[in-house]
């Protein structure tokens, strides 16, 4: 029994045996697959440690090489930069040279600018001053040019008197004027008219006003307001140059008026010279008259217009012109005649006087054969008459001239037939046709007598004559050598009978 367990026991120990001594084997294979893999594991990490090292070694190179590429790259960027900075710099320095040089032009353009308008104001002044000079010695120079050969003209303005009667000569004399070469503005105006049965031309001419001398003798460059400036012209060298450009205008006027005239045509030239203003102490236009003279042909004829030492003021007055003691003041005369005969109508002169009876009577007489007596008597008297048209003559049988520069002018002339006392009526009638007509004086001739208002009238207004028969017959005695009859049917209240017989 003791002998089998043993040999149960040697199984057993034998199987314990084989399998401590699997277990050992399996203990020592897994001893060694833990060494296998620990080695495994040591050889993985150096491995890892060997592909760290080979990585960390090319990344180090890899670093090195980038850095070394970063390197140049700076270096490269820091050369750009520098380049940069210099062409920067550069061209900073040329911006600044050049808006240095700007600057500078600026400057030297501004400095010729400147100079170039001192220079521009100071030629201004020259120019401004020379055309003062210049055209003040046009205004002194009216006379020294003389109209030119006018015969043409001349022949030109008689046929328009052959053709189409007085006024068409005027209209041709004062289109001549009109465009005469004088300086701008010396001549704004002119009217004309003509009188065939006188021979004379009436010039009626506007004159420059005050205005037309320059205010300024010259003008001068101030360099410290950079502007020119006038200096002013002095006074009383003003007033003369109006004064004596008044003058030379009319003498330049009336030349021109007889040059463009012949000998046959025109031998007296009147003159009236006016210029438009406003009267200082109403504001209102006023026309005064500057100049007026009559002038002879002959006697013009002897001036030297054309001689420099020529005073037109004092050729005026040699000519008895009544010329204005202040023109530049504007200080109007009184005009020798102040008229335009083209407002009447003249018929043809007819001698009324030699084909009278040695005593006629001058109520019985035709009132057309009555104007022309009338005509004939005034002209004996010694003044210049003509017999106005029996329509439309607006009241005027008549129209006489005085010459006298003085007390002369246009005179209107009634005539009236009467047997009885003129009416008031008739007399103030007159006085209105002198107004219309603007005359110097009426006279109302008549074969009766004036009553009492008729006489007031007259004498109030200063400028009327009345003639009643008894003078009228001893006018006629006086100056025609006839002793008229006025056939009244009664003797007028203090008249004799040796008046009317």
């Amino acid at each position: 029994m003791t002998r089998q367990r043993s040999m149960a026991q040697q199984l057993l120990d034998a199987y314990q045996a084989k399998q401590r001594a699997k277990a050992a084997a399996l203990k020592k294979e897994a001893a060694e697959r833990e060494r296998l893999a620990k080695k495994a594991e040591q050889e993985r990490l150096r491995r890892e440690r060997q592909e760290a090292a080979r990585l960390d070694k090319e990344r180090a190179r890899l670093l090195s090489v980038g850095e070394r590429e970063l390197a140049k790259q700076e270096r490269e960027a820091a050369r750009v930069e520098r380049e940069l900075a210099q062409r920067l710099a550069a061209r900073k320095r040329t911006a600044e040279q050049q808006e240095r040089e700007r600057v500078r032009a600026e400057q030297e353009r501004e400095r010729q600018r400147q100079a170039a308008e001192v220079q521009s104001l100071k030629d201004e002044a020259a120019q401004r001053t020379d055309a003062v000079q210049s055209f003040v010695q046009e205004l002194e120079s009216v006379l020294l040019d003389r109209p030119g050969d006018l015969g043409d003209y001349r022949r030109k303005a008689e046929e328009r008197l052959l053709q189409d009667g007085p006024q068409a000569f005027a209209e041709a004399v004062q289109k001549l004027l009109l465009h005469s070469p004088l300086p701008p503005g010396c001549r704004p105006a002119v009217r004309a008219a003509y009188a065939p049965e006188a021979k004379q031309l009436l010039l009626e001419v506007d004159l420059p006003g005050q205005g037309i001398i320059p205010q300024a003798a010259g003008y001068r460059f101030v360099a410290q307001r950079r502007e020119v400036v006038p200096q002013p012209r002095k006074d009383g060298e003003t007033r003369d140059l109006y004064r004596r450009l008044v003058a030379r205008l009319a003498l330049h006027a009336i030349e021109e008026g007889f040059a463009v005239t012949s000998p046959e045509l025109v031998e007296t030239v009147l003159f009236n010279g006016h210029a438009d203003a406003k009267d200082r102490a109403t504001g209102r236009p006023v026309r005064p008259c500057l100049a007026s003279v009559v002038a002879e042909r002959e006697a013009f004829a002897e001036l030297d217009l054309g001689e420099r030492e020529l005073d037109p003021a004092l050729c005026l007055r040699h000519l008895n012109a009544i010329v204005s003691p202040h023109p530049y003041d504007l200080e109007a005369v009184a005009p020798v005649a102040e008229f335009d005969l083209t407002k009447y109508r003249f018929v043809e002169e007819v001698d009324i006087v030699s084909g009278l009876d040695s005593r006629p009577d001058l109520v019985k007489m035709d009132p057309y054969a009555f104007e022309h007596l009338v005509r004939q008597l005034f002209e004996a008297v010694g003044l210049e008459a003509w017999t106005t048209q029996a329509s439309r003559d607006d009241g005027v049988d008549a129209v006489a001239i005085n010459r006298d520069p003085l007390t002369g002018g246009l005179c209107v002339i009634q005539a009236k037939r009467y047997k009885d006392a003129v009416p008031a009526d008739a007399v103030r009638a007159l006085a209105g046709v002198m107004a219309d007509k603007a005359a110097a004086k009426g006279i109302l001739v008549t074969t009766a007598w004036f009553g009492k208002s008729s006489l007031d009238f007259a004498q109030r207004t200063g400028r009327m004559q009345l003639i009643d028969g008894r003078g009228l017959k001893a006018l006629l005695k006086e100056h025609l050598g006839i002793d008229a009859l006025i056939g009244l049917p009664k003797i007028p209240r203090g008249w004799h009978p040796q008046d009317i017989q």
